[in-house]
């Protein structure tokens, strides 16, 4: 079955969630509520509609835009930009929605944004 494609935009008091194809959308204050809540609101309308379909989270493909993305992980951009080898200005271009990343340069920040995630993982206070 192909995933449900769901768009996350940050709000002032946690984060919203639609999907594109059917009509649910919801709320949540982090964003395992969020997907949770997603979720539900699927079901109901499956439910509603006699349409005998079940979602699970793992059935729903979030995504969200490069400046929500920012928005939600204040990360220092011009920090990450030197990380990545990539022009900050370009890069704040991007985070504000002047400019449109190609599919490539996305790629190139979610890899960067991954790594910083997997580094973050692996450290261990002592």
């Amino acid at each position: 079955m192909k995933k449900l494609v769901v768009k996350i935009e940050k709000t002032s008091t946690g984060f919203s969630a639609y999907c594109e194809k059917y009509p649910a959308f919801t709320t949540g204050k982090t964003l395992t509520e969020l997907s949770s809540n997603m979720v539900e609101s699927l079901n109901l309308y499956f439910d509603e509609e006699g349409k005998g379909r079940k979602v699970t989270a793992r059935d729903l493909n979030f995504q969200l835009d490069l400046g929500n993305l920012f928005e939600i992980f204040p990360i220092n951009v011009k920090a990450f930009s030197n990380r990545l080898g990539m022009n900050y200005t370009l890069l704040i271009q991007y985070v504000k929605g002047v400019k449109k990343p190609s599919a490539k340069q996305t790629e190139k920040i979610l890899e960067g944004m991954q790594e910083i995630g997997k580094e973050l993982c692996e450290i261990r206070l002592v």
